[in-house]
């Protein structure tokens, strides 16, 4: 099965990759030549998630693409705060504004909760599936909190602040960055939310 992920990020593309059975060949935005910018005007993770996968089926019939891909799929994800109110969420990947980098988020992140005991957080992702005429969204949350200082070297985003609860639960309170691919992909929003997809041929 081949599936078109809607996005160019490399670390995301890489973790999906390794989620998804090998039965499934998922290629990037660049690998089917799509070089324009995807809107993301919506104000929740399933609006943001439903409209980026709307976007590429409709570019794929524009295009004569349609019948190469057996399906679409892409995903919004965000960091939910609770001692700020839910905040980044929706726009966690631009807290910082634009252009939306990582480390400037973090920092503003880190910035924003200086003082606060209560670091409760979670991740939580929205996966939009479109295969010909079947839309699916999906969801998957991880419950943790925010560490006060970054640690690890592995990820990407906020993964080097934040501490899933299962860490936690088991005594090692390790951030996803420090963790391996393969330990995260085992417990991560993204995965939970991704390995619901009815992908079967």
């Amino acid at each position: 099965m081949r599936l078109l992920f809607a996005t160019n990020n490399r670390h995301k593309l890489e973790e999906v990759r390794e989620i998804l059975p090998p039965t499934c060949e998922v290629i990037s935005l660049s690998d089917a030549g799509f070089s324009g910018d995807i809107p993301e005007t919506g104000e929740t993770l399933n609006a943001n998630s439903r409209q980026k996968a709307e976007t590429i089926c409709q570019w794929l019939k524009a295009n004569g693409q349609w019948p190469l891909i057996d399906g679409v799929i892409a995903d919004d994800t965000g960091l939910e705060v609770k001692g700020l109110n839910g905040q980044p969420g929706v726009y966690s990947a631009r807290y910082a504004g634009e252009p939306a980098n990582d480390a400037a988020n973090r920092a503003k992140l880190l910035r924003e909760m200086a003082g606060m005991t209560d670091r409760e957080a979670r991740f939580r992702t929205v996966v939009t599936l479109i295969r010909g005429e079947k839309e699916e969204q999906y969801e998957g949350i991880v419950r943790g909190r925010i560490e006060t200082a970054e640690r690890g070297e592995n990820g990407f985003g906020y993964d080097r602040l934040f501490v899933p609860q299962e860490e936690d639960d088991n005594g090692r309170g390790r951030t996803f960055a420090q963790m391996t691919d393969e330990e995260k992909n085992h417990i991560s929003h993204r995965s939970i939310a991704f390995k619901q997809l009815t992908i079967e041929s």
